[in-house]
């Protein structure tokens, strides 16, 4: 079962750094399916605790990795990060409350609209703007969604970064990467609180995630960023979907 979780991380790990992603649309829904056909069932509030600490491993290694290249815009990481710390300890605290059923539906919302905006905006030319009065009340949402849904935020601050304030698309996945790790920290620890982090089960997904997360910066350079934009839209369409049909389309 182990091998199993630390290969969740491992795939979550590259996804995450090549998309901007704390990987947690990967480990959520796999652990949800993966290990009931290992004998252990886990509720998807259990499986958010275990992916907040994937996410702080994509943030951390991922991270450094971008500051190498010098992708990441550092100034507006620490002026945005505030936001999606608080965002995220209210969202962390509302995954403690709320039903799954309920979570994994705002998860599947989530995911296709952020798809949606992507894929509206792949043909647009990538310019260079003044910030837009909303990127910050936008960016606390997304600290409201990684705690909720233990999806590290890149789902909502790609988007954000990249639509909304014209941040190229390998910056802005850099720079939520970057975000990412610092919000991860609050959130882990209201799990923690909470009583549904299960350490060896976080143990495993962030060991596979640090290996994926350094493959995973390495390989972005080398897509296209239009190709970046459509296979990200592509993957939160079909984990949106498959949760949609867990939790409603089988009763």
């Amino acid at each position: 079962m182990m091998l199993a979780v630390i290969g969740v991380g491992l795939l979550a790990g590259v996804l995450g750094a090549i998309l901007g992603l704390g990987g947690g649309v990967v480990v959520v829904p796999a652990l949800e399916f993966v290990l009931p056909r290992f004998g252990q069932e886990i509720s998807i509030s259990q499986a958010i605790a275990a992916s907040q600490v994937g996410v702080l491993a994509v943030g951390l290694s991922g991270a450094a990795a971008y500051l190498q290249q010098g992708l990441v815009r550092a100034r507006t990481g620490y002026l945005l990060s505030p936001y999606t710390i608080v965002g995220g300890a209210l969202g962390s605290f509302l995954g403690l409350v709320l039903p799954a059923r309920a979570v994994a539906t705002v998860f599947s919302l989530l995911l296709l609209y952020s798809a949606y905006n992507l894929l509206r905006g792949l043909r647009r030319i990538e310019v260079a703007r003044e910030p837009s009065p909303l990127v910050p009340p936008a960016m606390t949402f997304a600290g409201v969604m990684s705690g909720l849904l233990g999806i590290g935020g890149g789902t909502v601050q790609v988007p954000v970064l990249n639509l909304m304030q014209g941040m190229p698309i390998r910056q802005a996945i850099a720079t939520s990467t970057f975000i990412m790790g610092l919000t991860a920290v609050g959130n882990a620890l209201v799990y923690q609180a909470g009583g549904l982090l299960d350490f060896r089960l976080a143990a495993g997904v962030a060991f596979g995630v640090l290996i994926g997360a350094k493959l995973g910066a390495g390989l972005q350079s080398r897509i296209p960023a239009a190709r970046l934009k459509l296979f990200f839209s592509l993957l939160l369409i079909y984990t949106a979907l498959s949760l949609l049909w867990k939790y409603w389309g089988q009763g």
